[in-house]
């Protein structure tokens, strides 16, 4: 069994930072986790991804958030996180991770429940 689980959230005015991390539980057996990342879902909006990072630390970014934001990940606690600073308004959304896993000999890409950030003065 594969969950993901979102924490670091929450309300934040124009200018400030936020930290998310998500975090890979797995039932015992083997497993591999290849590309994690970041999509944002707006009210009214279509769901975007933000940023990418794959197993071997190369990284991808949204020209929305390039310089503001940076994802990275620990693989010796299956976590991925995104470090979001200059936060705008446009940033409000809710955020979910997602990791492309191989376990229990299947490959799928497995998503977090989605926590949600808000900007605001």
């Amino acid at each position: 069994q594969v969950q993901l689980v979102e924490s670091g959230g929450g309300q934040v005015q124009p200018g400030g930072s936020l930290r998310l991390s998500c975090a890979c539980v797995l039932s015992e057996g083997v497993f591999e986790i290849f590309t994690m990342g970041w999509s944002r879902q707006a009210p009214g909006k279509q769901r975007e991804l933000v940023a990418a990072i794959d197993s071997n630390g190369y990284t991808n970014y949204d020209d929305l958030v390039k310089g503001r934001f940076t994802i990275s990940r620990d693989d010796v606690k299956n976590t991925v996180y995104l470090e979001m600073n200059s936060l705008k308004s446009d940033d409000t959304a809710v955020y979910y991770c997602y990791a492309d896993i191989l376990f229990a000999y299947r490959r799928d890409n497995y998503w977090g429940q989605g926590i949600q950030v808000t900007v605001s003065s």
